[in-house]
């Protein structure tokens, strides 16, 4: 795996360690790693529904 050093609020850190702690995840790299695969995921749906709508709208014209 890749190693990407990010810098985060400590009420962002405060808020992944009750994620850990409670038993959400078995640790941080978890929560970001799981964080990020879901906005990837947000992101190429988003994306997925603007090229359908464009291509609605060309078929309309």
């Amino acid at each position: 795996m890749d190693v990407i050093p990010a810098k985060v609020t400590p009420k962002l850190v405060q808020e992944i360690d009750s994620l850990v702690e409670d038993g959400w995840y078995a640790s941080r790299s978890e929560v970001i790693r799981d964080a990020v695969r879901e906005l990837v995921k947000k992101m190429k749906a988003e994306k997925l529904e603007a090229a359908i709508k464009e291509d609605v709208e060309w078929g309309l014209k």
